[in-house]
């Protein structure tokens, strides 16, 4: 659930200039690294037997690891174009790095109606798993938004598996983002009227464009990912605006605040899924930087 600034709040007017954006943001890494330091399209299969599309983009030297990348809902493994230009930054700073869609998502199996939290958390688990076995070095995990849920989720099991987390603008309660939202983004989509629609067609529409079915709102009063992230105790990095109007900043920071080995790194002036190309490449820098020096630094 990332980059929602770039269909606005009444609809989906700018999606046709959000894929022209991610395509040319895409042909210009592509331009300006090669097909990248070797990319190679993957799939992976989840327990449930659901494939899921991935892509590796392998480093010269892989010298610092691997890096998981989790996107948001509604979005695939491009996260609009963000993550390629991350994973592009990883490998040229000596990560291999691994995109993937959810369930749901992008070309990979399974219906929009259909996906789950616990769904993801399968999808989570054969990235990580494919990650361990296939590609060298400690392992991270980068989250934005609504990948934000399977990973904080995943944390018991992840250990020592992945060493450090990120999260972006994340996910971390989910009865305040969408079953009693208190942001317009959320008061918007999961309204009394959306709820009603999705008691009588077992799915309501995020931003007119994505089936959430009854399964998974059901969940989001079943989960508590902040108790999770909260618990563990590995390096984290949580990077968010404060003026995110979907997914709350208060929250991410408190939550943060009561975490150990966690530093906080706000975007001045952002909403959610950082809203400019400046604000984006600010978060990719801080990001890489973060996870080259273990430490916040000057991006």
């Amino acid at each position: 659930m990332t980059n929602w600034s770039r269909f606005t709040h009444s609809g989906c007017a700018n999606r046709a200039d959000s894929a022209e954006r991610e395509r040319s943001a895409v042909a210009t890494h592509r331009v300006r690294y090669g097909r990248s330091m070797n990319t190679q399209r993957v799939h992976l299969t989840a327990l449930d037997g659901v494939h899921l599309e991935a892509e590796v983009h392998r480093s010269a030297d892989n010298s610092h690891g691997t890096v998981v990348l989790a996107h948001g809902i509604t979005v695939d493994m491009n996260e609009g174009g963000m993550f390629v230009r991350l994973a592009e930054r990883l490998a040229v700073s000596g990560f291999d790095a691994l995109r993937f869609s959810y369930r749901g998502h992008g070309n990979s199996g399974g219906m929009q109606a259909g996906t789950t939290i616990a769904g993801e958390l399968l999808d989570l688990q054969a990235a990580v798993g494919y990650a361990c076995q296939e590609l060298p070095g400690p392992l991270s995990i980068v989250a934005a938004s609504f990948g934000a849920v399977s990973t904080s989720l995943s944390l018991p099991w992840l250990q020592p598996e992945v060493e450090r987390v990120v999260l972006w603008n994340p996910v971390l309660d989910l009865r305040r983002t969408f079953v009693e939202p208190e942001l317009p983004w959320g008061e918007e989509n999961f309204n009394r009227e959306q709820q009603g629609y999705l008691r009588s067609h077992g799915f309501l529409i995020i931003d007119g464009e994505f089936r959430l079915g009854r399964v998974m709102f059901d969940e989001f009063s079943r989960y508590e990912p902040a108790l999770d992230f909260v618990h563990d105790a590995r390096p984290a990095l949580v990077v968010h605006g404060d003026r995110d109007s979907y997914v709350s900043y208060d929250i991410a920071r408190d939550t943060a605040a009561a975490r150990s080995n966690c530093d906080f790194h706000t975007l001045v002036g952002s909403d959610h899924g950082f809203d400019s190309r400046e604000r984006e490449d600010e978060a990719i820098a801080v990001t890489v930087d973060w996870l080259l020096n273990g430490k916040l630094g000057s991006a």
